[in-house]
């Protein structure tokens, strides 16, 4: 039997790695201040073409339900919690809300992400400034050195700053103009500038005007760098964007620089926008985020900005692997072995009594040898075996599997005490 094309399993190793991303997440939220939610994995397909447009469509899983309403999986966290504030009229603001679980996309599958993938997801929402945008990015920094990623940087940028431009240079404000050469321009990480030069002129842009704004997207570098290179003075945002270095700054992030070619792919971004790269890696963007107040004006509140950073799990785990980062928790399970059928009673009241303590117990319940219950406990931390002898003398042995020395100890100790007998 086959699945639905782009979509997997996930096994146990896998698991084991999006649960260590996801408690990395959790810690780290708690210490900011973000609030844990899931909004609800199906939206009304309006609800999400709030976010994306019609074209939406052609990207995600849309059906009918029985009740003939269209209905869609969520693509993303990002327009379930905004459609959940914006309905929350007494919600306290700022509202810092977190987000950690699957979504899904009708996209063509590709390395690191499948049709169905985990995200991780933090926005907030309210009268918010650019501290509130440089808190996500400090997050988002904080979050990587938890997991112990290296060789990541944050890249940031202003979209109004790239709008100012792009209109300056084809001397036009048409929306349309603008979002296609927003598209050329987040392009530009995954394609020459030939290819692109090409393909735009096809649609009827002018060649040397492209030119011009894919040199300016290559620009990267602190504000000053920028400035000996550029003129900056007519460029909107340039001032927020130089605020928003120095806040980072201020926090203790360094791993960040000022990127022209940021402008993220999706239109509704209206001010900073970031991403974050393994910068020895091609794999892309990580992390990717930014201010997006025209989102809650659509969903019918004019009074709220907001603003969220997103990454996709699967890609984390990807150069986790690469990056030799140990997922694997720290191994404290104890293995109880018995001698023969008469002990097993015992032993299984004892695993019982044990693991209302909240220790992590296994034994095998089949009655295989003795010998077979020690291979099976390889990897386990100890094992304690029930044994004729010094059952009878109310003690059992505890073998540690790593250095393979054994003691008798008291089973009623072993009960009473049993986290300062086994090191726990």
């Amino acid at each position: 039997m086959e699945l639905p094309r782009g979509m997997k399993d996930f096994d146990t190793d896998e698991m084991i790695k999006i649960d260590f991303i996801r408690q990395k997440f959790l810690e780290t939220a708690k210490v900011f201040g973000f609030h844990l939610m899931e909004p609800s994995p199906i939206e009304l397909l309006s609800v999400l073409e709030a976010k994306s447009g019609p074209a939406i469509r052609d990207e995600i899983y849309q059906f009918k339900d029985k009740g003939d309403r269209e209905v869609a999986l969520r693509f993303d966290f990002t327009v379930g919690l905004t459609r959940y504030v914006a309905s929350q009229k007494n919600l306290k603001l700022p509202a810092k809300l977190s987000s950690f679980g699957g979504v899904w996309r009708y996209d063509e599958p590709q390395k690191g992400r499948y049709r169905f993938f985990h995200q991780w997801n933090i926005e907030t929402f309210g009268n918010l400034n650019v501290e509130h945008d440089a808190e996500l990015i400090e997050f988002t920094s904080r979050f990587f050195d938890n997991l112990k990623l290296q060789n990541i940087s944050i890249d940031i940028n202003h979209r109004k700053l790239v709008e100012s431009y792009i209109n300056h240079v084809f001397e036009s404000n048409d929306i349309t103009l603008l979002h296609d050469i927003f598209r050329a321009v987040d392009k530009i990480q995954k394609k020459s500038k030939d290819e692109i030069l090409q393909e735009y002129k096809q649609k009827g842009h002018s060649p040397e005007k492209l030119e011009k704004i894919l040199e300016f997207s290559n620009l990267k570098g602190t504000p000053s760098e920028i400035e000996q290179s550029f003129d900056t003075s007519s460029l909107d945002g340039w001032n927020e964007l130089c605020n928003l270095y120095d806040s980072l700054k201020n926090r203790g992030i360094d791993n960040i620089r000022i990127n022209f070619g940021i402008v993220r792919g999706l239109d509704y971004y209206s001010g900073i926008v970031f991403e974050a790269f393994d910068t020895t890696s091609d794999l892309g963007a990580l992390v990717g985020g930014g201010r997006y107040d025209s989102l809650p004006k659509v969903l019918g509140r004019d009074d709220l900005g907001a603003t969220g950073v997103a990454g996709g799990v699967e890609r984390i785990i990807l150069r986790l692997d690469e990056q030799g980062v140990s997922c694997i928790p720290t191994n404290d399970t104890i293995s109880i072995l018995y001698v023969n059928d008469e002990l097993k009673p015992d032993a299984i009241n004892c695993v019982s009594k044990l693991r209302k303590l909240g220790i992590s117990v296994n034994i095998d319940l089949t009655a295989k040898s003795l010998k077979k219950q020690m291979e099976i406990s390889s990897g386990s931390k100890f094992s304690i075996i029930f044994a004729p002898k010094e059952f009878a003398e109310k003690n059992v042995v505890l073998r540690n599997m790593i250095d393979k020395t054994e003691k008798q100890i008291s089973l009623d100790e072993l009960i009473t005490d049993a986290k300062s007998v086994l090191n726990l």
